[in-house]
């Protein structure tokens, strides 16, 4: 059985190895070229998205409604991030 303490470490321990992974990526990898403001964005929505879906999960709600908030919170965290990164929508947001 898997304790709350032991979610809350899996849940927040994911964006710090994603963190991790593009750190080294930016260090290695010449066509990966990511600046500080970068790093500080991916980290709000990273470390930010883990604190929702944590709330989410320490809820008392049923296991398929934690399921589905979970899945619409990471579906808007997918978009807001292929948004920033390409511009899909041709928003001011993506810098366009």
């Amino acid at each position: 059985m898997i304790t709350q303490k032991q979610k809350t470490t899996i849940i927040f321990a994911v964006p710090a190895l994603l963190l991790a992974a593009a750190f080294f990526a930016n260090l290695l990898m010449q066509d990966w070229n990511w600046s500080i403001f970068d790093f500080i964005v991916a980290t709000v929505i990273l470390f930010g998205t883990a604190f929702f879906v944590n709330l989410v999960v320490l809820s008392n709600k049923t296991f398929i409604t934690k399921v589905l908030v979970s899945l619409i919170l990471l579906l808007i965290v997918c978009l807001v991030w292929i948004e920033l990164a390409v511009g899909i929508f041709g928003s001011p947001f993506a810098g366009n």
